[in-house]
């Protein structure tokens, strides 16, 4: 039987009995809160039965105050892995046991593989960042000058790493809280030591979060990524004003449910070209299954479940 429900932690503590007939069994899931919007289980299920793997994924409704306890659940319950969406990306971090390049880069999981009694992190963000751009707009990060709203986040750390990884161009953080993306700028600022723009325009800037800063910075920024979850609510207003968007930007949003949100329309109006957060969420999502069972994920199988 597969299950379509929400999960939460006094479910964790009492599984046996709420989840013990389920078959195949829930081995796989997401934490998350909300998580309700989620499309992972959709995507992961579907590859999971092409490669006649006996498990299901589900959602877990994990409160920030819930995560320690439920992280512990996963060590003695026969979960292969998890993974972790807002706001529990940054959180998890300090309660795992060993952490690979990306998650330890980013100072942020997304994906985590249970081992033993150990839990293993990885962040598969940057790599589905990476790819997403790829795929949407047929260009590399490395010839792109990028602008990346909320990069004190699990997942805007983990896309500024992937942007200097590959040598983009220019990154501009821009955050609320401005003194962590200095801190994130500061961090990544040596890989940015080497002379490509030409001018004056510094090739990695921390910027706050408002009106006057943007538009100081959008006339020398190609991508603009939303890494916030502004825009989740169908209500939420672009987080950036419409009338800085020009025709040359190309708009990212991370955020996948609505698929056309405020910042998404907001570039549509000013004739430029945007794409939603879903294939992200494709290739972060494919990455995760290959790190749970080292092997290919059914890319087409898992594209084929989402609203795509």
């Amino acid at each position: 039987m597969q299950t379509t429900e929400r999960y939460t932690l006094p479910d964790l503590e009492n599984w046996s009995a709420v989840a013990g007939d389920l078959d195949p069994p829930i081995r796989l899931g997401v934490f998350g809160d909300p998580v309700a919007h989620s499309l992972s289980p959709q995507m992961q299920n579907a590859a999971l039965g092409a490669c006649d793997i006996h498990m299901q994924y589900a959602r877990f409704h994990i409160r920030a105050n819930e995560l320690r306890s439920a992280l512990l659940f996963l060590r003695r319950l026969g979960f292969v892995g998890i993974n972790l969406t807002v706001p529990h990306k940054i959180a998890a971090f300090t309660q795992i046991d060993e952490a690979d390049e990306s998650a330890t880069h980013a100072g942020a999981v997304n994906t985590i593989r249970v081992h033993g009694e150990k839990l293993i992190a990885s962040n598969t963000d940057g790599e589905g960042f990476l790819r997403a751009i790829r795929a949407e707009f047929s260009i590399d990060l490395r010839d792109l000058r990028v602008m990346i709203i909320g990069a004190g986040g699990g997942t805007g750390r983990a896309i500024a790493w992937q942007c200097a990884l590959e040598n983009c161009e220019r990154l501009v953080l821009l955050n609320r809280t401005v003194e962590k993306a200095n801190v994130l700028a500061e961090r990544l600022r040596p890989l940015f030591s080497g002379p490509r723009v030409l001018g004056p325009t510094a090739r990695i800037e921390a910027v706050a979060w408002d009106e006057s800063a943007m538009r100081t910075q959008l006339p020398d920024v190609d991508l603009i990524v939303n890494a916030t979850p502004v825009g989740m609510n169908p209500s939420d207003p672009s987080p950036i004003p419409a009338r800085l968007i020009a025709p040359h930007h190309i708009v990212f949003d991370c955020v996948y449910e609505p698929a056309k949100t405020a910042l998404l329309r907001a570039a549509e109006v000013a004739g430029a070209r945007g794409a939603n957060g879903l294939s992200m969420l494709l290739y972060q999502g494919a990455l995760s299954f290959s790190i749970w069972f080292n092997r290919d994920a059914p890319i087409e199988t898992m594209r084929a479940a989402l609203p795509l």
